[in-house]
């Protein structure tokens, strides 16, 4: 049961962090680029790596495990797309790990959508 109400603040906070993320990188592509919404983005991105460890899996089924750690490598790669926020002034790198964080995120929820239905048949 505690473990249940932790996976699911778990992930309210995901959603949170997420949302934050959003809005925060699509300011920058409208050309409004300001200092604290940097700050803010990896914030967010912090909450989503928080979110993502808080919230593991505690199941029997070993593929489901190793998709969420996959779901934790992409807030990784969200945090790395913070931290290219700030070192590449002027340029888009930091997209391309949120591209990548982005895609390893839609695949694992996915599958573990999947997986879960297969398991309960």
């Amino acid at each position: 049961m505690e473990q249940e109400k932790l996976n699911k603040w778990a992930d309210i906070l995901v959603i949170i962090g997420l949302l934050i993320m959003a809005v925060m990188a699509l300011l920058p592509l409208l050309n409004i680029n300001l200092m604290w919404m940097r700050w803010a983005f990896a914030a967010g991105a912090l909450i989503v790596l928080v979110a993502r460890i808080m919230g593991s899996y505690r199941g029997p089924s070993l593929r489901i495990k190793r998709l969420h750690r996959i779901l934790i490598s992409s807030a990784f790669l969200y945090c790395a797309s913070a931290l290219m926020m700030f070192l590449s002034r002027g340029t888009n790198d930091w997209i391309a790990f949120l591209l990548a964080g982005l895609m390893m995120q839609m695949y694992a929820s996915w599958m573990i959508d999947r997986e879960t239905k297969k398991n309960q048949q």
